[in-house]
């Protein structure tokens, strides 16, 4: 017995002797992605809508001046320190002293979690110290370095690399220490040396916890240079804060915060570019 065809089936001519219906079902996920709006679009609408609040608070008097300056002031002093060449000379001192100290950090953290997590040996030897120094509060060293480096660039660079140091070292080690026995059981099984498995296998297996660890790092270093410009600094947005400090000038202080908010985005949208490039082989979920 055959069963009619359904009527959304059928088509003007009719189905052929034999023939399967086909029923075409239109999903309407496509729509409504069109009529969805960008994401970009969608992300600045809490950015804004803090500034108009900010910008009414400060209008209607709730604000004052003298308590949290108004969006067009900063952005008035943004400009006008920006014409005197205050903010260039700002940022370019800051961002050297995080680049020096960022590849500081970077080679220690990579040497140590390597030795410790392809090696027990390196494990008995650098885990521990390593462990016991990374509860130690990275801003309480201020005075140790002082004392031992003076009051120059050195403790202040010193400390951007502790910063980064010690989150960049725990993932990398984890995800070494993390990486599938049976991936390097079958690498060995197909006949992969000792190097051919961490080159092929470990560290392929272990990035991803790197460059999280990455970014860690990066925020741990400009939350170190704030500190760390409060050592007897001559130049960098630690010292514009500071001067700013000094005088009230609220103004100075929302620009300075506005800057390191801007670099930290910067720096994280950029291993964010890294991490879609390096680990382009692995399919991950992006969120519904």
């Amino acid at each position: 017995m055959t069963l009619p065809a359904p009527e959304s089936a059928r088509s003007d001519t009719g189905p052929g002797p034999g023939a399967i219906p086909v029923t075409t079902v239109r999903s309407t996920d496509r729509a409504k992605g069109e009529q969805r709006l960008p994401r970009w679009l969608v992300k600045t609408f809490s950015p804004i809508g803090l500034i108009v609040l900010w910008q009414v608070l400060s209008s209607t008097g709730v604000l004052d001046d003298d308590t949290l300056a108004s969006p067009g002031t900063v952005a008035a002093t943004a400009w006008e320190m920006w014409q005197e060449g205050r903010l260039q000379d700002a940022v370019l001192a800051s961002v050297q002293r995080v680049a020096v100290g960022l590849v500081f950090g970077l080679v220690a953290a990579v040497v140590l979690a390597t030795l410790s997590g392809l090696f027990r040996r390196g494990e008995d030897i650098a885990d521990a110290p390593m462990q016991m120094l990374r509860t130690v509060p990275v801003i309480g060293l201020i005075p140790l370095l002082i004392i031992w480096f003076g009051i120059g660039e050195t403790p202040k660079i010193v400390l951007i690399a502790l910063a980064v140091t010690f989150p960049l070292y725990m993932n990398i080690f984890g995800g070494i220490r993390n990486v599938d026995a049976g991936l390097v059981e079958a690498a060995k099984t197909l006949g992969l040396g000792w190097f051919a498995q961490v080159r092929h296998v470990i560290l392929p297996a272990a990035m991803p916890n790197a460059l999280v660890g990455l970014r860690f790092s990066l925020g741990s270093a400009w939350l170190a240079l704030v500190f760390g410009e409060t050592i007897n600094a001559t130049a960098g947005i630690g010292y514009e804060m500071n001067m700013a400090r000094e005088f009230f000038q609220t103004d100075v202080i929302v620009v300075c915060l506005v800057l390191y908010a801007l670099l930290g985005l910067v720096a994280d949208f950029l291993v964010r570019l890294l991490e879609r490039t390096v680990l382009a082989w692995r399919p991950a979920f992006r969120g519904a």
